[in-house]
């Protein structure tokens, strides 16, 4: 999923995102399990779990298949440094691999994968790669911690769709088509944002190609599509097993409880041993 001009909109699109949440259920979830030293960040998007979680003092390797993410992570490390510096020991390294495939030179402590990176893998070879990759990459003792939609939470977004969003800046329409046998659910947006405030150096260039004319505000359109499964919480537990996992437990919804039918973000803390 190569992103390009979305991610730079990103942050604006996901402003909403409970990212501190995911920052305490996994720091409540060493509490329990181990407390790391050096972490993975599987999925890691533009860093909204890496870098506070390096701001604490944790060594992060924060892992994306999208160049464009990880430059726009790396951007906002830099101005975050210079109001939030990095605690001893903190860092972060960025790096462009596939999260099936990732590899570090030496074992972490954990990893971690949020924000349902997991369900954008629609086949089940792919999980067993990543979880047996990811059983390789951990020390012994070592945790692995992801949340993933439900399929309840695909049959709802196929329910409610469409969405739209109206704002100066920005706006989209959002459609969602659920292929309920796989539940598998496929999203498409229309998003348009104004050039002016998302790519200043774009309306710069052609503010100089097109002087004398009259300046109207410009709008770009971009067109995004993802694709995300969800599986089974038990069929996700026996593969987990299958890895080579001692223990596999079950959460839901940034809540130490086990999931019901009603839960809408399932999260696994997983421990080698």
């Amino acid at each position: 999923m190569p992103y390009g001009q979305f991610a730079y909109i990103y942050d604006r699109l996901m402003d909403d995102m409970p990212y501190p949440q995911w920052v305490r259920f996994i720091r409540g979830c060493w509490e329990s399990y181990g407390k790391p030293k050096t972490v993975a960040d599987l999925g890691c998007g533009t860093g909204n779990i890496s870098i506070p979680l390096a701001q604490s003092g944790l060594q992060v390797f924060a892992i994306d298949l999208s160049d464009d993410m990880l430059a726009v992570a790396q951007d906002k490390t830099e101005q975050q440094q210079r109001l939030f510096p990095f605690a001893p020991g903190g860092a972060v390294t960025w790096l462009q691999q596939d999260m099936r495939e990732w590899e570090l030179a030496e074992p972490v402590d954990s990893v971690i994968s949020c924000c349902d990176s997991i369900n954008y893998l629609t086949e089940e070879e792919d999980l067993a790669l990543l979880f047996r990759q990811t059983y390789a990459g951990l020390k012994d003792g070592g945790t692995f911690i992801f949340d993933v939609h439900t399929e309840g939470q695909l049959i709802s977004y196929a329910d409610m769709q469409p969405f739209t969003l109206n704002d100066d800046d920005v706006s989209y329409i959002w459609t969602s088509d659920l292929d309920e046998e796989r539940c598998e659910i496929e999203h498409d947006l229309t998003i348009f944002v104004r050039e002016a405030e998302w790519f200043p150096q774009q309306t710069q260039a052609d503010a100089v190609a097109n002087a004398g004319e009259d300046e109207m505000p410009r709008y770009i359109r971009i067109d995004e599509r993802h694709v995300q499964r969800a599986y089974p919480l038990s069929r996700l537990e026996q593969l987990l097993q299958q890895a080579g996992f001692s223990q596999v437990h079950l959460f839901a919804d940034f809540v130490r409880k086990a999931p019901t039918a009603e839960t809408e973000r399932a999260f696994f803390v997983c421990v080698k041993g």
